[in-house]
């Protein structure tokens, strides 16, 4: 099969998966959309894809299913409506970011002759829109290759769950990064230092990362989300700093539908 022809199902529209589903429509694949919100598929739908009522309509005749949910509850309910519609031969790509055990879960689930693939992504709404998301894959992604390079560059990580479970690790260093740069900027400002002196010195060193990522303004990773990516760290491990920056990310309502550079705000 030309691999344009695969048909593919994408669930989860919202503001990373809409971009990567638009760039697998372009890239001429069949596309059949579901989101729980229906109204977000409109404008794949105008530009040519199927919109499907339920997950199961979504995945019934496609070759590869891409999943971007955004957390494990979504996933694991997602996957109880289209784990019974999926064909033998189906190759399933969950780009969510919901950790080792939940991917787990799922692959315990999946009827005979399906494959699942745990690629989340690192990179936010610009990269997905442009193709350029580290996808970190746990798995065999041979079969997937086509869809997967439109969406950016595969980082194989290993046997199933790895590529989920790399995931928590490079998240958690971004996300705890980007806490001790606002930490930063409050202890500047606390000694009179100005915010952009510091912010340039602060770049030329080891943190010039997290301060890239700090003053970011083409991002959208949540705030809400972010809090719900440390859980799943601390979860898995005592991590006293995490544990404290979950306290951060959690604390202020106000903060949750913000992109995370609102902490250096």
């Amino acid at each position: 099969m030309d691999s344009t022809q695969q048909k593919i199902a994408f669930l989860g529209l919202g503001s990373m998966g809409l971009p990567m589903a638009r760039r697998l429509l372009e890239a001429g694949h069949p596309l059949t959309v579901w989101n729980r919100t229906a109204g977000k598929a409109d404008a794949l739908v105008a530009d040519g894809a199927v919109r499907a009522e339920t997950p199961a309509d979504a995945v019934r005749d496609a070759d590869v299913v891409v999943t971007m949910l955004a957390d494990p509850a979504a996933a694991l309910a997602v996957a109880e409506a289209l784990l019974p519609a999926l064909r033998p031969g189906t190759h399933w790509i969950d780009t969510s970011t919901i950790g080792p055990d939940a991917v787990g879960t799922l692959t315990a689930g999946l009827p005979e002759g399906v494959t699942l693939i745990d690629a989340p992504v690192m990179g936010s709404v610009d990269r997905a829109a442009a193709g350029e998301l580290l996808i970190l894959a746990g798995g065999d992604t041979a079969p997937v290759a086509a869809v997967l390079d439109r969406l950016g560059t595969v980082a194989p990580c290993g046997g199933p769950g790895t590529g989920a479970a790399l995931k928590l690790v490079l998240i958690n260093a971004a996300i705890g990064g980007v806490a001790l740069v606002a930490e930063a900027l409050t202890l500047a400002g606390s000694l009179g230092l100005s915010r952009e002196p510091t912010l340039r010195s602060l770049a030329e060193g080891p943190l010039s990362g997290a301060v890239a990522r700090a003053t970011a303004t083409g991002s959208h990773f949540p705030v809400a989300l972010a809090a719900k990516d440390v859980a799943l760290a601390t979860a898995a491990a005592e991590l006293p700093v995490l544990a404290a920056v979950h306290a951060a990310l959690s604390g202020d309502a106000s903060l949750w539908d913000q992109d995370l550079s609102a902490l250096a705000r």
